[in-house]
């Protein structure tokens, strides 16, 4: 078993699988487990595309990312974002502002103590399907200012959201936050045409066993 970092000592169970850790798994990442190993490897004999979706969806937010920074959006909002590692958005654009919100406290013990000395990158405890609690999430307003264009990523995450709460409400909010420029960037296993209304839709991508899009509102 890998050693427990010392800032996540008394904060992290190691012998219970986690979904953060089992998705650094997948990608190729160093912070997991084996009761984190055991269970991918168990997940992966009933799913073998597993692995290489995980990567993919990563590819995605990694030219979603390039994307926005293309078109001058220094503030990045990743929500449900697991562990930033493996190419994540801080370490693909390591100049930008990134806040990573989880719901999940051990996910975001660990991301906290990774992201120890990386100024420009904070990890919040929030929940994605309470947009205004994510909006207003003190962490969120001391990082960002919020009516300069900002992107809200929501790759692989909406298949989370259970249909009495509603995809479609939970992207509407943050979309209907977002200032002129800002842009929405969602991957879902079903088409995201609907989740982009009023979104002009860029930079088309294609992401094995999902729909992604990239929306950008208005223009400054």
């Amino acid at each position: 078993m890998a050693a427990v970092p010392a800032f996540a000592r008394y904060e992290v169970d190691v012998r219970r699988p986690n979904a953060a850790r089992i998705h650094d798994f997948y990608l190729g990442g160093a912070h997991n487990y084996a009761a984190d190993r055991a269970f991918a490897k168990q997940a992966v004999r009933i799913d073998p595309e597993l692995p290489l979706v995980t990567r993919a969806q990563r590819s995605f937010l990694r030219h979603a990312v390039r994307h926005c920074w293309a078109a001058g959006v220094r503030q990045f909002l990743d929500l449900g974002s697991g562990i930033p590692t493996c190419g994540a958005t801080h370490q693909t654009l390591p100049d930008a502002r990134v806040v990573y919100v989880d719901s999940d406290p051990v996910t975001v013990a660990f991301s906290r103590g990774l992201l120890r000395g990386e100024p420009r990158a904070c990890a919040v405890e929030a929940d994605l399907r309470r947009p205004d609690q994510v909006l207003r999430h003190p962490g969120v307003l001391s990082h960002f200012d919020l009516r300069e264009p900002y992107a809200v990523l929501m790759v692989d995450v909406l298949r989370y959201v259970d249909d009495v709460t509603g995809p479609g409400r939970v992207v509407r909010r943050y979309r209907h936050a977002l200032p002129a420029g800002g842009f929405l960037v969602v991957s879902h296993p079903t088409p995201v045409e609907q989740l982009m209304e009023g979104l002009s839709m860029e930079a088309p991508a294609v992401v094995p066993g999902a729909y992604a899009g990239i929306g950008r509102k208005g223009h400054r």
